[in-house]
């Protein structure tokens, strides 16, 4: 018995061919999708890990800026420490400067010089005062700058004539001239011996009234 096909052959086999397509290109679909999914969940799990390790440096960071204001607030109150040290020592040094200070004046203040005012200012010493003649004011400043162990640089910072006169003998009247001058004060570190002269006794400082 022949059997003759009477459908549309070539069309089935189109059909199929199409449905094969098909198929493959969702199963090529389904594959890219799970492929894009993994990389992402992979992208995701490397953002989480890098949030992880930012927020761990982030938190050791204020760790750290922390520690490094302790450290300065540390280093301040080290060199407060320090300067109040210092300080003490100075005035521990210092404390029997005014003793050497007047003894100088005696010894270097010539005839015919006389004081009104003496007054330290830190290392500077201030003097007001009164003077016969120009002369005896140049020999003062010769020996406080040239002679003196705990006196240097004397600066005249004025001279002029004065309103009080002197009469000698009830017959002739002296002019006088008022002063006005500065002179540095060497420290007790600078003196040879230091150490043993820092033993003494302390003086009071401040403005004083002294003659010759």
């Amino acid at each position: 018995m022949i059997l003759i096909n009477l459908l549309p052959h070539r069309e089935e086999r189109r059909k199929r061919r199409k449905a094969a397509f098909y198929a493959g290109l969702g199963l090529a679909a389904a594959v890219g999708a799970g492929v894009v999914a993994l990389w992402y969940g992979v992208l995701q799990q490397m953002i989480s890990t890098q949030q992880a390790r930012n927020e761990f440096l982030i938190a050791e960071t204020r760790k750290l800026e922390a520690q490094i204001k302790d450290i300065a607030t540390l280093k301040a109150e080290i060199d407060a420490l320090k300067a109040r040290q210092t300080a003490v020592e100075n005035l521990q040094l210092d404390r029997n400067v005014p003793v050497h200070i007047l003894n100088e004046l005696v010894r270097q203040t010539p005839e015919g010089v006389y004081f009104t005012s003496l007054k330290q200012e830190g290392q500077v010493l201030n003097i007001t005062g009164i003077t016969q003649t120009n002369e005896r004011m140049s020999e003062f400043l010769r020996n406080t700058g040239n002679n003196s162990e705990w006196l240097t640089r004397p600066e005249l910072v004025e001279i002029k004539l004065s309103n009080a006169q002197t009469t000698a003998a009830g017959r002739d009247q002296r002019k006088l001239f008022d002063f006005t001058m500065r002179i540095s004060v060497k420290r007790q570190a600078d003196q040879p011996g230091s150490a043993a002269s820092a033993a003494s006794a302390p003086a009071p400082a401040g403005t004083a009234t002294a003659s010759r």
